[in-house]
């Protein structure tokens, strides 16, 4: 139990040197790692700290937090969100990042911009990349268009055309509409979390929810990994956070019979404290589309008329051979707290 202690003025004025208790009391603690700063993260949006923005990241990299985006999608976000939301301070903070992280961390910083949305975000990649000579592929490559940024996640069709139908049954993806599109995974739902975290704004939740009705996917490992973990952190985050759990309930009212459906279930294990349900599903959805193998192998005859030859034990051999499962559990980052973390891991 926390006591309050009175200090007597006398004491305080006590000697030659004089403070200001309240002053000193107010000051915000220092960083002393990742975990420090992912509560930081977790808190901004209900009390931003702008000006400890630089430290936590100077943090971050002490410890090693942003050298990948296993470990940096969630601040990866976070920044981007940051960027966003301070327009006219983004520059300066863009530059003093870049002077003061060291060269293996300053792509963070780098597609943070690019992922910021912001208006001119080319012109402060160009004006800055003199702070980053080792990154300047990179930054050309989301200048000109060949690397995604944040908005052009690539969604499937509803409802593939009978072309769709056979790409995806000898590939495992649908055509491709020359559109350099970024690929849904765990990270991107982290670094969705982490924007969000910044600003507290509908859009990063939108995007999360449109990955809902992969979580009833036939035919993917990967996207029926992708869609619980957008259903699990969605519920796992709006089970700690009132104001989440109204977004979430507000933008159900507008969706699909399909994705809504989802978000029912959302909200439901939300508002019951009910996650580790929502795990168990996951796992069990996961393990029987691994074992029967997917949907459109199990119902051949449903896509179409394809002749012997096209659909031939040598074509599905190759198609599988190329096929790359995710293991559970996903790598979460931070884009929920450890206890929800451990709820999906506990086996």
């Amino acid at each position: 139990m926390r006591r309050a202690f009175v200090v007597p003025a006398a004491v305080i004025a006590l000697g030659a040197f004089t403070f200001t208790f309240s002053a000193f009391a107010a000051r915000p603690p220092e960083f002393s790692s990742a975990d420090s700063v992912l509560r930081f993260v977790n808190e901004y949006r209900m009390r931003p700290e702008f000006n400890r923005v630089p430290e936590a990241y100077r943090t971050l990299s002490r410890v090693g937090a942003l050298k990948d985006v296993d470990t940096g999608a969630v601040y990866l976000g976070f920044l981007a969100g940051i960027f966003a939301a301070n327009s006219d301070k983004a520059e300066p903070l863009v530059r003093e990042l870049l002077v003061t992280l060291p060269p293996e961390d300053k792509w963070l910083v780098i597609r943070a911009v690019a992922y910021s949305g912001l208006p001119d975000w080319k012109r402060i990649l160009q004006k800055y990349a003199m702070y980053s000579p080792g990154r300047q592929v990179m930054i050309e490559k989301y200048i000109s268009g060949k690397t995604p940024t944040l908005e052009k996640l690539a969604f499937d069709k509803k409802d593939p055309d009978w072309i769709d139908k056979v790409k995806i049954y000898l590939t495992g993806t649908p055509r491709d509409d020359g559109e350099t599109k970024l690929e849904p995974t765990p990270d991107v739902i982290d670094t969705y979390w982490g924007y969000f975290f910044a600003t507290g704004a509908y859009e990063p939740i939108g995007r999360i929810i449109g990955m809902l009705r992969w979580s009833k996917e036939k035919n993917s490992v990967e996207k029926l990994t992708v869609g619980n973990m957008a259903k699990f952190t969605l519920a796992s985050n709006a089970s700690r956070d009132g104001d989440l759990l109204r977004m979430v309930k507000w933008a159900a009212v507008d969706q699909d019979p399909e994705t809504k459906a989802v978000l029912a279930e959302v909200i439901d294990a939300a508002e019951n404290m009910d996650t580790v349900r929502l795990r168990k599903m996951a796992i069990a959805a996961i393990d029987d589309l691994k074992q029967k193998g997917p949907g459109y192998k199990q119902n051949i005859s449903t896509i179409g008329q394809i002749g012997q030859a096209v659909i031939g034990l040598g074509c599905i051999a190759a198609a599988a051979a190329g096929q790359i499962e995710f293991g559970l559990p996903c790598v979460i980052g931070g884009a929920v707290s450890n206890a929800a973390i451990a709820a999906w891991t506990k086996q």
